[in-house]
């Protein structure tokens, strides 16, 4: 007889899982008259120490319950559930709050506990052969669970489609004894807790796009060093973005009316654009020129607007070096000492010897990269194109005490920028050189001056236009506090053209740059840093509409580290 039974729950649980849809009650009569016991409310006994469910009595729980539930018949539903009151109110919110006009119930395969309630061990046993994939359900010892299939019919806002997914529940005696379903939200769908619903209407704020100047969409996967600005735009700016449409969802409602889980879409929306400056093509080739290199960023602006075409960094996680780096920026800086001096009474062909062992007032005696770097004869233009620490630093007595940061506020280096994504609040800020040894640290840009690529761009920008244009990476009127500054002017501007235009052909920038035309101009850089056994590499340059600057920690000479990302992204603008 137990081997006979045995093969009767199989063939049971087959035909169940077959027949049960739309018709699944009858599917379960046929169920009952094979087994000879009746299941759930209808039939059963109450027991004072009722033993565990047999599979029966699962099936036929949880059929009458599906059967009812599918059907519309929602009072029926809940009445073989332990908690009718609650039941009732979330399978009648699914159908009205889920806009859904009919359901279908298939693939049901129950399972029960072999062993009473209160043992500490349960082998089970399956009605069925196959189980459809579904959410694992605690099944209580001495009861059972039921995985099945559902297939809701949705309807709204002149839109109807389908949506199939796999739930489970547990089915436990009541306090008479009697299989009940236990009530759970999750049996209407695995993804519903406590206070859950489900609602079909408008989703959310349509999501915001971050795209290029062209209206490319940028993201963190294709341009990784975009990763924290595309989201620090995001919050700063989303609000302020129009357009878009919300998309028409079935998703999780918490109860405190915050949406949760999207589960269907039925219709999608249209993302809002947040379009930035940025340049996709630029953005690629910087991301390329960096990558393997070691603590190198990088920064593009267009010369005649500010704005940013392409920022990247070697370690995208890591620190923002291109637009939020703070490092002495060397011999870059000589482009903004050229402007000075210029502005107090010297041409490109001024005499500016180069002596390696010339110091000011006695102050600190600075070397120049190379112990033969020598010109007694030197110029403004020779010392500028060679890079000659001694050239600049012997002429600090023209500039007196304020005359080197009185021209860097013209660069715009005294004011915070504000640039529509995060930099550093002090930044740019330059310092008051006091004092001879600060005052010719800062001139060939030691000492306390610090800076970053994007400020170093900005700079190659102002020289080659004579105008300052605050960086921005997005529309200008997205962004409070925009600074203005004087600029350098034309003939101030045409000196350091010929001075950059000068290190490319006869100076520290001759071969990284060969190939660019008259219409550009370089600086190198080399800044010495405490604990480091090479400096970092510094070269800034511009090239037709274009100004790039990067740096390269711990990496040697500006022109051999530096100057190839540069190009780099230069012949890619």
């Amino acid at each position: 007889m137990p081997v006979a039974r045995g093969v009767k729950i199989g063939v049971i649980g087959v035909v169940c899982a077959g027949m049960f849809g739309v018709a699944g009650y009858g599917a379960y009569n046929v169920y009952t008259a094979l087994d000879g016991s009746g299941g759930g409310h209808s039939g059963s006994t109450a027991a004072a120490t009722p033993g565990p469910l047999t599979a029966k009595q699962v099936a036929d729980t949880a059929g009458k319950f599906l059967t009812a539930w599918s059907g519309g018949e929602i009072a029926k539903a809940a009445a073989l559930t332990d908690s009718p009151q609650t039941a009732t109110t979330a399978l009648t919110g699914f159908r009205s709050q889920g806009h859904v006009t009919s359901l279908a119930i298939s693939g049901i395969v129950p399972t029960v506990t072999a062993t009473p309630a209160g043992a500490t061990a349960g082998a089970t046993a399956t009605a069925a052969t196959t189980a459809p994939a579904a959410p694992a359900t605690a099944t209580p010892a001495g009861g059972g669970q039921a995985d099945f299939t559902v297939t809701a019919h949705l309807s709204a806002d002149g839109v109807a489609t389908t949506w199939t997914y796999a739930s489970s529940l547990a089915v436990d005696h009541d306090s008479t004894g009697a299989p009940v379903v236990t009530w759970q939200p999750s049996v209407i769908n695995p993804e519903l807790g406590e206070g859950d619903s489900i609602v079909t209407g408008t989703g959310g704020a349509p999501a915001i796009d971050v795209t290029d100047r062209n209206g490319k969409a940028l993201t963190a996967a294709a341009y990784p060093s975009l990763a924290r600005i595309i989201e620090d735009l995001k919050s700063r700016h989303g609000d302020q973005v129009k357009g878009g449409t919300a998309g028409l969802e079935t998703y999780v409602q918490h109860s405190d009316g915050t949406q949760g889980k999207v589960l269907k879409v039925l219709r999608k929306g249209t993302d809002k654009k947040l379009r930035t400056t940025l340049d996709a093509g630029v953005q690629a080739a910087a991301e390329k020129a960096v990558k393997g290199k070691n603590g190198a960023g990088v920064t593009a602006l267009d010369i005649d607007d500010g704005t940013i075409l392409a920022v990247a960094n070697s370690d995208p996680s890591g620190t923002d070096i291109a637009l939020q780096g703070a490092d002495a920026p060397g011999s870059t800086m000589k482009i903004v000492t050229s402007a000075a001096l210029i502005e107090r009474g010297m041409g490109t062909g001024s005499a500016a010897p180069c002596n390696s062992t010339d110091n000011v007032q006695n102050g600190r005696m600075y070397h120049n990269d190379s112990p033969s770097l020598h010109n007694a004869n030197a110029d403004l233009l020779w010392d500028f194109a060679n890079s000659c620490n001694t050239g600049f630093i012997t002429q600090a007595p023209k500039l007196g005490a304020n005359g080197l940061r009185d021209t860097a506020a013209q660069f715009g280096l005294t004011q915070p920028w504000n640039i529509g994504t995060a930099t550093p609040d002090d930044q740019p800020g330059f310092p008051d050189g006091t004092g001879a040894d600060e005052l010719t640290s800062e001139m060939i840009g030691q000492g306390r001056v610090v800076a970053n690529p994007l400020i170093m761009a900005s700079v190659a920008a102002t020289a080659a236009t004579g105008s300052f244009h605050e960086p921005r990476i997005v529309a200008a009127g997205m962004i409070n506090g925009r600074i203005t500054a004087a600029g350098v002017g034309s003939r101030v501007s045409g000196d350091l053209r010929e001075l950059m235009r000068g290190a490319i052909t006869n100076g520290t920038a001759t071969g990284v740059m060969s190939g660019f035309g008259p219409d550009s101009g370089a600086k190198t850089g080399s800044a010495e840093v405490d604990g480091q056994a090479a400096t970092n590499g510094w070269f800034t340059a511009f090239a037709g509409r274009v100004a790039v600057a990067a740096v390269v920690h711990d990496a040697g000479f500006g022109n051999t580290s530096a100057g190839p990302i540069v190009a780099q992204v230069l012949r890619a603008s």
